[in-house]
């Protein structure tokens, strides 16, 4: 495979399936198989040892039993090369009867070459065979114990015999130097040895599985409830990142609404400056400048002119300047607001209706808030000034017909609709130049705000949104 090669579409999917896994799967697919496997080491592990005290216990007991009857029978055998026939009768005669008869089934005496010295079958007395790791162990004085594992040439009647065997090889010491000089080979019929062997094989085990499941539980509840902790937390976490990505959309939106509002109020603003500058110019400035020009007329600058002539053309100026001062007063009427710091939204739509009603002399119905909420002196500047443009644009455009101001409070969010019943009007032929329209929109969405405009024949209702909770932060 090339260094650029890439995985195996199955190992990917393989990997992909993994990862995809909880931690508690993980841990309980990976964690039976562990369990399963240390159970087995640790099972063998134990039972070895077990099988291997029980088979030597046993077999130590046995083999003191026999070496108390049989050693007593034996000549020195570090210089005897071949048992007589007085003591290979009293072998038979012992091994043939009692306890000895019943449980041996088989005995042999080894000298150290691997010659067999004596049997109880004699055809094997005399016979050589090579030294075995068993022989040779036991010829070293460690007593060797083995059940049911007849793989040596000597062992082919034994193994014909069918019974559960337990090989002892026992060293035969001299009395006095303490010195192996033969090995006692015998054969036990170990029938209730191995009952006792698999009762402790079958408990050994029991106890391994019983300690591997009781840990495994113990850890797969821990991390059950770690893997449920976690998923919650990362569930909580992905909810979390989605509702900030949404409150980061949604920060964007209105950021861009804040900017886009900022800049159209700047440009409202020349234009309301363009449009003041006018109206002083075509008004107050056209009316001053006509007076200044009559005060240079003949009736005043001439000494002949007549006293009525003259008192008639100041009556005239004088007219002309009270023209002037009032055009310019209901310019700066319009411009200034009322104290409406320390109104609430009630007194302060009150306070509009009738002004608007007192001006235009026509009739506003007014729905207010029993229990109006809290606003800042922005929101109540956007309120006052939505009222007031939306009103005169109702008795400009729309007659003044069934004019109503109503404010509507649903949770944190506050709705001022200013009606009319008048003819409406068409809103793609609304001039983008407008001042009044746009002013209000820019200043209603620079607060967070909402703005809207529906028109027919039936009439036009303008209505304004705003979220009060937010007001504060604005």
């Amino acid at each position: 495979m090339s260094r650029g090669s890439t995985l195996p579409s199955s190992s990917k999917l393989v990997f992909s399936t993994w990862g995809s896994q909880s931690l508690a799967r993980k841990f309980l697919l990976l964690g039976s198989v562990v369990s399963i496997v240390v159970m087995g080491v640790v099972g063998a592990v134990v039972t070895s040892l077990i099988e291997d005290a029980v088979t030597r216990n046993s077999a130590a007991a046995t083999a003191l039993y026999v070496d108390s009857v049989i050693a007593p029978l034996l000549p020195d055998m570090q210089t005897t090369e071949v048992l007589d026939d007085t003591v290979t009768r009293a072998l038979d005669e012992t091994l043939g009867e009692g306890a000895l008869g019943d449980r041996l089934i088989s005995f042999r005496l080894w000298r150290g070459d691997g010659t067999i010295l004596y049997s109880n079958n004699r055809d094997m007395t005399g016979r050589r065979f090579a030294v075995n790791y068993n022989l040779k162990t036991a010829f070293g004085g460690s007593m060797v114990a083995e059940f049911d594992k007849l793989d040596d040439p000597e062992d082919q009647e034994e193994k014909a015999s069918g019974k559960p065997l337990l090989e002892i090889y026992n060293p035969v010491l001299q009395p006095w130097s303490g010195k192996v000089v033969a090995v006692a080979e015998f054969y036990e019929i170990a029938d209730g040895f191995q009952h006792s062997l698999q009762k402790a094989r079958t408990r050994s085990w029991l106890a391994v599985a019983g300690s591997t499941l009781i840990f495994f539980l113990a850890l797969s509840i821990i991390v059950l409830r770690g893997s449920s902790t976690i998923e919650s937390q990362r569930s909580a976490l992905k909810q979390r990142v989605k509702d900030l990505s949404a409150l980061l959309q949604q920060n964007e939106a209105l950021r861009a609404r804040v900017q886009h509002a900022s800049q159209m109020a700047t440009e409202t603003n020349e234009r309301f400056l363009r449009r003041l500058g006018a109206d002083l110019h075509d008004g107050p400035a056209q009316l001053i400048a006509l007076a200044s020009l009559r005060i240079d007329s003949e009736a005043l600058t001439s000494p002949g002119a007549y006293a009525d002539k003259r008192e008639k053309e100041i009556a005239s100026i004088k007219s002309t300047l009270d023209d002037a001062m009032r055009e310019i007063r209901d310019i700066c009427r319009g411009l200034v607001l009322p104290q409406i710091e320390t109104l609430s939204l009630s007194e302060l739509l009150d306070r509009v209706v009738l002004s608007h009603q007192q001006r235009t002399g026509t009739t506003v119905s007014l729905t207010n808030l029993t229990h109006p909420p809290t606003l800042t002196q922005t929101a109540k500047i956007c309120v006052y000034r939505f009222v007031q443009e939306a009103l005169n644009n109702a008795f400009r455009h729309g007659g003044g017909v069934e004019q109503s101001v109503h404010a509507i409070a649903r949770g944190p969010k506050l709705t001022i609709e200013v009606r009319d019943r008048g003819d409406g009007f068409d809103l793609q032929s609304l001039p983008t130049t407008s001042l009044g329209l746009a002013g209000l929109k820019e200043r209603v969405e620079s607060l967070g705000g909402e703005f809207e405009i529906t028109t027919s024949p039936e009439g036009t209702t303008v209505r304004m949104s705003l979220n009060t909770s937010e007001l504060e932060t604005i």
